[in-house]
């Protein structure tokens, strides 16, 4: 059996090691000419998207270049410590949430699937495929053509493949969020290695960590209309921190702000899968990165599916199998995580509301019990 995989982000080498494991040959169609090594800053992968990439054999690499980052510390933007919640939940070598560089992440992931002899072809986009014959042929912008036994589509929240498998599918929806982020060696910030310190600003939302090595990895979500866009973006982001009681618009000051991000997510998306084509990670499901869970529910994704493949009759069952497991769990997410992206838009009401209702929440999620359905989800083959 031979799976062609479109999209070569995270979900796509991951996919194809996954299933190489169960004896599914893989390639991979990435519609860019070239890697992404330098795009995007950087992500958390949780605790149990490491359980599932140590599935894989693939977590090595990614640890050495990532932190550590077991737990979030809530503030107010008047400087109020409003809580303390765990990210994530140790494995059973004691291994916690790391965050790392997409970039680090990417290259990890895709240079281990390549060394396990897994061919990546580039400038190959996806504009149609058809079934006939027991087998599924996808046809690129290039002309060209390839031919296998299954079509898994792992090319994002802007995912092609979606709108061909079904023509009315939901788009994307914006979170009223943009995204920014980066490293300040200098940062001025003090701050515990490991915790994440998170701030509901007045104006915008804004979250750091420090380093072993001092350096201060910022990032900032900014309330913001789709669209509007400023000739320069970190004037406005240091406005919207000015006032708040902490030194984030100074970091910010120091930084190369870059662009901002429209932040988006998925409404649940009916049609996963369809003849030899299935829908994973972000093409079926894309959350936001308020829980911190996108790379990591793609890499359980991977092994789920690849289980489902080796232990099911045909790609039917197979296809079956794995939306039945998978969409309950990750709709939650998304919806969870839509709730947190919620609150950093909130309006001068609902910010005040928030502030005295925040530290009661995280009381009662302080116990590490209260997200354990998040973080202690076994991916296995």
């Amino acid at each position: 059996m031979k799976a062609l995989i479109i999209g070569c982000g995270i979900a796509g080498p991951v996919t194809a090691m996954a299933l190489r494991e169960v004896g599914v040959d893989a390639e991979i169609f990435e519609a860019y000419d070239e890697g992404s090594e330098g795009v995007g800053t950087f992500l958390n992968l949780a605790s149990n998207g490491l359980a599932a990439l140590r599935v894989l054999g693939a977590h090595r690499k990614v640890l050495d270049k990532a932190i550590p980052t077991p737990r979030m510390v809530m503030w107010s933007g008047t400087g109020k410590r409003l809580g303390e919640v765990a990210n994530g939940l140790r494995l059973d070598d004691g291994t916690v949430s790391h965050t790392v560089l997409r970039s680090d992440l990417y290259r990890g992931i895709r240079d281990e699937a390549e060394q396990r002899g897994i061919k990546v072809r580039y400038g190959k986009r996806l504009v149609s495929y058809d079934e006939s014959t027991g087998q599924v042929t996808a046809r690129f912008e290039d002309g060209t053509e390839a031919t296998g036994d299954l079509l898994i589509a792992c090319d994002g929240v802007h995912s092609r493949t979606r709108s061909i498998l079904d023509p009315q599918a939901p788009a994307p929806r914006y979170s009223g969020l943009y995204s920014f982020g980066g490293i300040v060696k200098d940062g001025g910030l003090t701050g515990e290695p490991g915790v994440y310190n998170m701030i509901f600003g007045k104006r915008a939302f804004f979250g750091y960590t420090v380093a072993e090595s001092g350096e201060t990895w910022w990032f900032a979500n900014l309330p913001r209309r789709l669209g509007d866009v400023p000739a320069s973006w970190k004037p406005e982001l240091v406005r919207a921190f000015e006032d708040d009681a902490n030194a984030s618009a100074e970091v910010i000051g120091r930084s190369d702000a870059g662009l901002g991000s429209p932040i988006y997510d998925l409404p649940p998306v009916p049609v996963w899968h369809r003849g030899r084509a299935l829908l994973l990670g972000d093409a079926a499901h894309a959350t936001s990165p308020s829980a911190g869970q996108g790379a990591s529910l793609a890499v359980e994704d991977a092994v789920v599916l690849a289980k489902c493949l080796r232990d099911s009759g045909d790609h039917r069952e197979a296809f079956a199998r794995f939306e039945a497991e998978r969409r309950p769990r990750v709709e939650r997410v998304v919806a969870y995580s839509r709730t947190i992206s919620n609150s950093k838009a909130a309006g001068p009401v609902a910010r005040v509301f928030r502030d005295l209702m925040l530290p009661i929440f995280l009381k009662r999620s302080a116990s590490q019990e209260s997200l354990a359905w998040m973080y202690r989800y076994q991916a296995g083959l």
